[in-house]
C-alpha cells in the first residue's frame, strides 16, 4: 500500500460509517471517523457501534486497539494531511420517504477551509442524482483556490450483513468525472476483491436509484401475485419456486411474497424518481404502482386478520419482531410499529418481543406492551403474528406456544414457517399467499 493512500477520513458514523471505517481500518488503511455526537465517539473508541450489526463491534475493538481506527468530533483536525474523505451519512428520510441531505451539504461546507490540495470527496451516501455536482460547486464557492475532486461509490450495505458486503461485494462502483479521479479511487479500494465499475459522475448516482427500484418492483411484483394467490387458492411460496428457477430470473431474486419493503431505504430511490419525473413532465406509471402496492401490503395484514377473527376490538394480539429486518436493533421505519398501530386503531391489545431490538427506542412506543420472551407473548393470545424473520423465532416450542394462546391463530407475514409442521401442533396457520385467505 502506498504511503500517500494510507489516511483516510470517514465523516458521518451511524450504520454506514461505522461499517465502512472499522472494515477500511481492518484492511490496513489508517482512518479516522468523524461524528458530531461527543456520546457516540466515546463509545466508538471503545468499540461499541451505535447499533446492532453482528461483529461490528468486535471489529471496531480490534482496529481501535491495534491503533489503526480511532473517532473524534473535531472535523479540522480529522483532514488534516488526508487525501481521502468518505461521506457516509446514513441520510434520513421523513414520514413520507423525502430525503434530507442537508447534513451533508452542512459538513462539506465545512470541510471546504480546511481540505488538502489534490483532496478526493468519496460520497457514499444516498443521494439523489446530481448532488455530487452540488457538493462540488458549494465548496468551490467556499474555497476556490481548492484543487479537490468529488466521487461516488454507492453503499451496497445490507443490515445484518455488512461486513460481508462490504469486504466481499459483487462489484464496486465508482463514478467520476475525471478519469485521474476514477484512477486513485480504484486504486483506494484495491484492498477489495471485487470488480470495479467506472461510470460517470451522474450515472453512479443513478445506478443506485435504479438498483433499488428494480427491488422494490420485485418486491410489489410478488406481493401483488400472492395476493392474488390468496383469493384462487394458489400458493404463492410455490409460484416463487418456479420464477427463480427460471435462469432469466434467478434464485436471488427478491421474489418472496410477504410484507413490503420499510425501513425507508428502497423508498427514498422511488420518491427521488418520482419527483425527478414530475420535474421533468414524465409520468413516473410505474413507481406510482410499486409504491402503492407497497403502501397497501402492510395494511393487508390487519385486513386479513380481521377475515380471520372477525372485529379485533378487545382481542389480545401477539407480535413477534419488531425490527424492520434481522440483524439489527432499529426500529426505524418497520412494518411491525406500522402494523402495531393499526391493531390498535381496530381496538386490539397488542403484546410484542423482538431479541434484538433497542430498548431505548422500545420505550418511546407507549402503544404496545413489551415482553421479555415469545412465551409471554403468546399468554391468552388470540392470535400470534410473525412480523420479522428473526432465526432464532424458528425454534420457539410452538408446542409450548399453543398451550399457552386462547386461540391457535398464527399469521406468518414472512412466510418463515413450517406451515405443516405448526398445523400438525393445532394451529390455524395463515401466511401471505398461502391461497387461505378465505378461510
Amino acid at each position: 500500500m502506498s504511503s500517500h493512500i494510507a489516511k483516510v477520513c470517514v465523516i458521518g458514523i451511524w450504520h454506514l460509517g461505522s461499517v465502512v471505517s472499522a472494515c477500511l481500518a481492518d484492511a490496513g488503511y489508517l482512518v479516522i471517523g468523524v461524528d458530531r455526537d461527543h456520546e457516540k465517539v466515546d463509545k466508538l473508541n471503545q468499540g461499541i457501534a451505535p447499533l446492532y450489526e453482528p461483529g461490528l463491534d468486535q471489529l471496531l475493538r480490534r482496529n481501535v486497539e491495534l491503533k489503526r481506527l480511532g473517532f473524534t468530533t473535531d472535523l479540522k483536525s480529522a483532514v488534516k494531511n488526508v487525501r481521502y474523505v468518505f461521506i457516509t451519512f446514513d441520510t434520513p428520510v421523513d414520514a413520507r420517504d423525502e430525503v434530507d441531505i442537508s447534513e451533508v451539504f452542512d459538513t462539506c461546507r465545512d470541510l471546504a477551509e480546511d481540505l488538502e490540495n489534490d483532496s478526493i470527496i468519496v460520497v457514499s451516501s444516498q443521494v439523489p442524482v446530481g448532488t455530487c455536482d452540488e457538493i462540488k460547486s458549494a465548496i468551490r464557492e467556499r474555497n476556490r483556490s481548492l484543487e479537490f475532486d468529488v466521487a461516488y461509490s454507492p453503499e451496497n450495505l445490507r443490515l445484518g450483513q455488512a461486513i460481508e458486503c462490504f469486504r466481499n461485494p459483487d462489484r464496486i462502483v465508482i463514478g467520476a468525472d475525471r478519469d485521474s479521479t476514477l484512477d486513485r479511487v480504484e486504486q483506494l479500494f484495491s484492498v477489495i476483491p471485487a470488480p470495479k465499475l467506472r461510470m460517470g459522475l451522474r450515472s453512479a448516482e443513478m445506478t443506485k436509484h435504479a438498483l433499488n427500484t428494480f427491488l422494490a418492483t420485485s418486491i410489489s411484483f410478488i406481493n401483488e401475485i400472492a395476493n392474488i394467490c390468496d383469493e384462487v387458492g394458489a400458493d404463492a411460496m410455490e409460484v416463487s419456486e418456479g420464477l427463480s428457477t427460471d435462469q432469466r430470473i434467478g434464485k436471488k431474486a427478491p421474489l418472496h411474497p410477504g410484507l413490503g419493503f420499510s425501513g425507508g431505504h428502497l423508498a427514498r430511490d422511488l420518491k427521488v424518481l418520482k419527483g425527478l419525473g414530475g420535474k421533468f413532465g414524465y409520468e413516473t406509471h410505474l413507481i406510482d404502482g410499486v409504491l402503492k402496492v407497497n403502501e397497501e401490503q402492510t395494511k393487508s395484514v390487519v385486513r386479513k386478520l380481521e377475515r380471520i377473527l372477525g372485529s379485533l376490538r378487545g382481542l389480545s394480539i401477539g407480535v413477534l419482531g419488531l425490527t424492520y429486518k434481522p440483524g439489527t436493533s432499529t426500529l426505524h421505519r418497520s412494518a411491525a410499529l406500522e402494523i402495531i398501530r393499526d391493531l390498535v386503531d381496530k381496538g386490539a391489545v397488542v403484546k410484542a418481543h423482538d431479541p434484538k431490538a433497542a430498548l431505548e427506542e422500545i420505550q418511546l412506543h407507549k402503544e404496545f406492551k413489551f415482553c421479555k420472551d415469545p412465551y409471554e407473548v403468546a399468554e391468552s393470545s388470540d392470535a400470534l403474528i410473525m412480523v420479522t424473520e428473526w432465526p432464532e423465532y424458528r425454534q420457539l416450542d410452538f408446542g409450548l406456544i399453543r398451550t399457552k394462546m386462547k386461540r391457535p391463530i398464527l399469521f406468518d407475514a414472512k412466510n418463515m414457517l413450517d406451515d405443516k409442521l405448526l398445523t400438525e401442533k393445532g394451529f390455524k396457520y395463515f401466511g401471505i399467499g398461502r391461497g387461505r385467505a378465505n378461510e
